[in-house]
């Protein structure tokens, strides 16, 4: 963690001083008249969009939400492998592994062949397949997650805060001016209920639920089906003499249904989603009135021989499933010839079941990616075009999410010796499990070939780090401090593109392109480095080498990697690594980088490949760039 950039500071370090000219959010303070943003919602994807925004105090930010405050429990829980690294981005990813509940294994159990009205154990399964991710695969309240998102916003230069009792009524484009075209209609929801303010925004991201406003304001409409399945969730607090209470489990009973068992946070609470009854498909479940009452005795019934004493329901709910998916993202039909203004993100777009852990993961990742995009475009540094690619890629992903969670829903719903994958050689719910492994810990993502990512032409030189798919950390060591650490974990949520060079086995290959790229008038860095700024402001350059730390110069290294920055012109020492020498692993071999040749990985500001490129291809590098940012006008 890098601060005292500009000037020493005491206190904590995660707080940044405010930015001149900031909002202030009072309870009593009037709502501002124009904003660049508006986003409606403070679930998962509203707040981790705000997250990023606040990092950018010259975008102003507007977040509401018709609640009266943030919730304290309940919702989702389960935090897969791939947002923990985006967690680690936010800067409070080790703060979630110490207070989390860690998934290590996977429990199965189904009916005894010799008592079917008895369950036994049949299998367990590591939750996270090895070397898929340095981060662990974690369960925790999800108001534990809005808090630490609010931490960010509140520390950011912006001291961004939402504005609460406030919902979104309606949102109207007016093509005609590019000058704050969306007007929104807010309407209270406390003290004031009824009450409309109507905004001007440049851009609007409806984040507020599967019955979004935002998105019937569009002509969003969500299609698919439902599995007219009764299921219950709820947290509780009990004893019980079944032995694997503290693992995930998956249970299957012969005639009285299913449960999934989630442990949580903290030793003592858990989850568990209880299977009820068959819905009619004219039938919603809120005919049938079930109780945490009627969970709790399923649960005793599906568990047998074992028993369950609830102490404390914490919190509980009953829903249905149900798998629906909007035909867009934005509100640009087919037909338009213009840039999205309005978008809609997390459950405003996709629905599924929760029981494979996907809802709150793919929300936040839905506006980890809007949100460079919308920084980089109201910083003038890209065209609003960029914004098209939003749609094109998390449409295709929430359609992958609702395809698989389909299947997974009606698996773990059919009766023994009803399913598709029953006879497979074990239980059909163990074999798909194990089949959704990498898909459940979000890394199955890929974004198809575009402008934001390349075609695979050079993906040999760095076979391990696929193109289109999240930059996949391994060990490194800081050369400056000698440092063992994860690469992957300097690629902050920032809004900063990354350039990784990878030596080859003659490294001044490398060090010839690093002196380009800082001072060549055809380098990306310097094309679009604005008079004021620091060198890595925008494009953020760093070398890996293959000697250990005490073989490598730092003294003759470009300026690029020891570069002067802030208020003072300090000198950046955290620019350069070497391999771990202390035996964790050796990312040439780990990532199937080309140890003769070597190679430039550039990484997306949401962590994903962009492109591969052999060191000599700088025109290459200066092209695909050229397409993305626009040169600054005002170049140092």
């Amino acid at each position: 963690m890098q601060f005292y950039l500009n000037g020493f500071r005491g206190g904590d370090p995660d707080i940044a001083d405010a930015a001149p000219g900031r909002r202030y959010r009072g309870p009593h303070d009037p709502l501002p008249e124009k904003v660049d943003v508006l986003i409606a919602g403070c679930g998962p994807a509203g707040l981790c969009l705000a997250a990023q925004l606040s990092q950018f105090p010259e975008i102003e930010t507007m977040i509401v939400d018709p609640k009266p405050g943030p919730i304290e429990k309940g919702q989702a829980d389960g935090i897969n492998t791939r947002t923990m690294e985006m967690f680690q981005a936010f800067g409070f990813g080790e703060k979630v592994k110490r207070e989390s509940y860690w998934v290590n294994q996977t429990a199965f159990w189904s009916p005894d062949p010799a008592n079917p009205s008895h369950i036994r154990r049949i299998g367990r399964v590591q939750d996270v397949p090895e070397d898929s991710s340095e981060m662990p695969h974690t369960l925790i309240n999800q108001a534990r997650v809005h808090e630490l998102f609010l931490d960010v916003m509140r520390n950011s230069p912006s001291k961004l805060e939402p504005d609460y009792s406030w919902a979104v009524r309606d949102v109207v484009v007016d093509p005609s001016t590019d000058d704050h075209p969306v007007a929104v209609t807010l309407e209270n929801t406390g003290v004031n209920a009824g009450e409309t303010r109507t905004l001007r925004a440049n851009y609007v991201v409806g984040c507020d639920g599967a019955r979004s406003n935002v998105r019937k304001a569009i002509g969003g409409t969500l299609h698919g089906d439902a599995a007219h399945q009764a299921w219950g969730v709820m947290d509780i607090l009990a004893n019980t003499d079944f032995p694997d209470v503290r693992q995930k489990c998956l249970i299957t009973s012969s005639t009285e249904g299913n449960i999934l068992i989630l442990p949580r946070e903290g030793g003592y609470l858990f989850r568990m989603y209880v299977e009820l009854d068959k819905l009619n498909p004219d039938e919603r479940v809120s005919a049938r009135n079930f109780s945490a009452d009627d969970m709790i005795a399923a649960a005793n019934r599906i568990m047998a021989p074992y028993t369950i004493d609830v102490k404390e329901v914490v919190w509980w709910s009953i829903y249905e499933i149900a798998h629906r998916l909007t035909d867009r993202f934005d509100d640009v039909g087919d037909d338009e010839d213009r840039n999205p203004r309005v978008f809609t993100a997390g459950d405003a777009c996709h629905t599924h079941s929760p029981k494979a852990g996907q809802g709150m993961n793919v929300s936040m990742q839905d506006t980890f990616n809007l949100g460079w995009k919308l920084a980089h475009v109201l910083q003038g540094r890209a065209d609003a075009s960029l914004l098209r690619s939003y749609s094109r890629e998390r449409w295709v992903e929430a359609k992958r999410l609702i395809d698989t969670d389909h299947q997974w829903a009606r698996i773990m719903s059919a009766p023994p010796g009803q399913s598709e994958l029953d006879g497979a050689g074990m239980p059909r719910f163990q074999k798909q499990f194990i089949e959704n492994l990498i898909f459940t810990g979000g890394l199955a993502v890929r974004y198809d070939p575009s402008t934001l990512t390349a075609e695979p032409t050079h993906q040999a030189l760095a076979t391990g780090q696929e193109i289109g798919r999240r930059f996949h950390s391994a060990p490194v060591v800081r050369v400056a401090d000698a440092m063992q650490m994860q690469l992957g974990h300097v690629a902050l949520a920032d809004g900063r593109w990354r350039v990784f060079v990878f030596a080859g086995e003659n490294p001044s290959e490398a060090l010839g392109l690093v002196e380009w790229l800082g001072s060549d008038p055809g380098s990306p860095i310097v094309k679009t480095r604005r008079a004021g700024e620091d060198i890595d402001a925008l494009i953020d350059l760093r070398a890996v080498f293959q000697g250990r730390f005490d073989q490598i110069a730092l003294e003759h290294m470009p300026p690029l990697l020891k570069p002067l920055k802030g208020r003072l012109g300090l000198q950046d020492h955290e620019k350069v690594f070497c391999l771990d020498h202390k035996g964790l692993g050796d990312i040439y071999q780990m990532r199937g980088i080309d140890r003769v040749q070597g190679c430039m990985i550039v990484v997306r500001p949401d962590q994903y490949i962009a492109n591969v490129l052999p060191l000599s291809d700088r025109q290459g590098l200066a092209g695909f760039f050229d397409a993305i940012l626009t040169p600054a006008t005002d170049a140092p």
